[in-house]
């Protein structure tokens, strides 16, 4: 296996430059190790590949590439385009493919929560070995049976287990801040309770704007966001609208990017004040998507799923140099 990963390195170095040194007074100091084989820009945007679960890497990288995003974001899950059980042998070969289209792979979503979640130290080895930088990580749930800070305290070795198998492999961990009843990391400040101390260069968060926006209302995403910047490795864009569902209740909904709730220019304002560098995600949440922005097959055709997706990356591109923020 160490050769396939050998020799896939040695394809990418054919395919692409190395990055740039980071910026000067960079506060989001990448994690030493393998560079990315494709010289990108100070904030990549990535695809998240469960948008396109419904045909394989060859084909995602095509529409992507022509729709106009720098990288992928790919699953490497059950059910996603990597299964975990695979990942030595397959992994390699979805990089391979992924650099043969031009584009970038900064980073991986996993099913990782813990040190003891199936094959870990498997993915983290390859996909260091293969110069990915970040990973997406989560979720610990709370039980309400039980009291929260008990629990809070019993997730910090574990925490610490991994941030330790993080720097074997020169890996960053990016927790995913989803929201809903349950979820640690949320609130974002008890997963900072939890990682505070910690080498922000091997673990951090990942900050989703919608679901951070969902659960801190008018301000309070703001001042989670300005606490735990130094921690934000990588940042997820989505928009939604509160709405009511079948039974009444008032729910969040992903709709079209720019068209909902999300402070989009305070946002990237607060990005960029941060000098964030990192993988910037984009999670195509749009409901025109025919099925595809939860990972089913479209019911619209090829050309018009990529016009929907062009549109919300155009918004996102639009916004981020709004602050400043260097985009392709």
């Amino acid at each position: 296996m160490l050769t396939q990963i050998e020799k896939a390195l040695s394809r990418r170095q054919l395919l692409g430059g190395i990055v740039a040194g980071a910026a000067v007074n960079r506060l989001q100091t990448a994690p030493p190790g393998p560079a990315p084989a494709l010289a990108l820009p100070p904030a990549p945007i990535c695809v998240f590949s469960k948008q396109f679960h419904w045909t394989d890497v060859r084909e995602m990288c095509a529409i992507a590439k022509e729709v106009g995003f720098d990288g992928i974001d790919l699953t490497v899950r059950n059910g996603g385009h990597v299964v975990p059980e695979k990942v030595e042998r397959d992994l390699p070969k979805a990089v391979e493919t992924i650099h043969q289209s031009g584009l970038a792979i900064p980073m991986i979503t996993a099913e990782i929560v813990d040190t003891s979640s199936p094959h870990c130290e498997a993915i983290l080895r390859t996909a260091a070995g293969l110069g990915i930088r970040y990973y997406r990580w989560g979720w610990f749930k709370y039980d309400y049976d039980r009291d929260l800070n008990a629990q809070l305290e019993s997730f910090k070795p574990k925490i610490d287990a991994l941030a330790q198998m993080n720097e074997k492999y020169k890996i960053c961990a990016m927790y995913d801040t989803h929201s809903g009843l349950g979820m640690v990391g949320a609130p974002i400040l008890d997963m900072y309770y939890l990682i505070k101390g910690l080498d922000p260069r091997y673990t951090g968060f990942s900050y989703d704007v919608g679901h951070a926006t969902a659960e801190g209302g008018v301000s309070a995403w703001v001042d989670n966001f300005r606490i735990v910047e130094k921690y934000v490795r990588g940042i997820v864009v989505k928009d939604f609208v509160w709405a009511r569902n079948e039974k009444g209740q008032w729910e969040h909904k992903w709709c079209t990017d720019g068209e909902g709730m999300v402070n989009w220019g305070r946002f990237f304002q607060m990005v960029r004040a941060a000098n964030f560098a990192g993988p910037v995600q984009m999670h195509c949440k749009d409901p025109r998507l025919g099925g595809a922005q939860n990972g089913k097959k479209p019911t619209i055709s090829r050309d018009e799923l990529k016009k929907i997706m062009a549109q919300n990356l155009a918004f996102v591109k639009g916004e981020m140099r709004k602050a400043g923020i260097v985009v392709s």
